[in-house]
């Protein structure tokens, strides 16, 4: 293994735009869901004339389906993949719209006969709901609670009630509670291997939001930690949360019994 200074300035360096991860290969993995969105994402495309995909990234798993419906549409938020997106779909007839996390989707009443996501920010309940057509379904693959939480715990510490966020059966509730129908629901825990300080050093850098106030300056000591460790050919190991959830907005809405 190179010396740790090595390894650091080049993660330190690296391009982290996009969300693709083959930086990793071979310094670090992580199990797959059992499911296979990216397989099923692709065959839900040709189903439908419209859809919409929410936090597209950088376009990589949309741009593995191979063909798009007559309308195709992808929101993103962060400028460097926003650039990355555009290049990777613009070429086939995707439109890829600038939409910041937290604002509402700008696009019309029941647009769309399919929305999706893979890995969303924060889901909308509502504005999913308001940009479905009636009968139209959201397909989605989430990052569930506590995901990768032994890491990211290495250099926060303890997180208390944050271990409690996107839990699977609350984001179904909050789904209802906006009048979409849950007709599916998924869960799985994967195991993620890191097997040399670069490995981690870069995915800090892209995953920003695990560790906010990340630097190799300010936590070269954890760096350092972790280091010796898998010198000593023990990878650092932690897990990965994922739930593969489907809902649909009902073809018709419910009224209340006027009695």
């Amino acid at each position: 293994m190179r010396a740790f200074d090595d390894l650091v300035a080049e993660a330190d360096a690296a391009d982290v735009s996009g969300w693709d991860f083959g930086w990793l290969d071979g310094r670090a993995s992580e199990e797959r869901p059992p499911w296979g969105y990216a397989r099923l994402l692709a065959e839900r495309l040709t189903t439908v004339d419209s859809a919409l995909d929410l936090d597209t990234g950088g376009g990589e798993v949309l741009g593995e389906a191979r063909s798009f419906p007559a309308r195709m549409v992808a929101t993103e938020g962060w400028p460097p993949n926003l650039q990355r997106a555009r290049s990777t779909l613009r070429p086939r007839g995707v439109d890829v719209v600038d939409v910041a996390p937290g604002k509402p989707l700008p696009f019309p009443d029941a647009t769309f006969a399919l929305v999706t996501a893979r890995h969303p920010v924060a889901p909308d309940w509502r504005e999913i709901h308001r940009v479905l057509r009636p009968g139209g379904s959201y397909f989605a693959q989430h990052v569930g609670p506590a995901s990768a939480f032994e890491l990211i715990e290495e250099f926060r510490g303890p997180l208390g009630n944050e271990r409690e966020a996107r839990d699977p059966a609350a984001e179904s509730s909050a789904a209802r509670a906006a009048g979409l129908e849950v007709t599916a629901l998924l869960t799985a825990s994967c195991r993620m291997e890191f097997h040399d300080v670069g490995a981690v050093v870069w995915t800090l850098r892209k995953c920003v939001w695990w560790v906010p106030d990340f630097s190799v300056d300010k936590y070269r000591g954890t760096l350092l930690r972790l280091d010796s460790q898998m010198r000593r050919g023990i990878p650092f190991v932690a897990t990965s949360t994922r739930h593969l959830i489907e809902a649909r907005r009902p073809a018709r809405a419910t009224t209340s019994a006027p009695w």
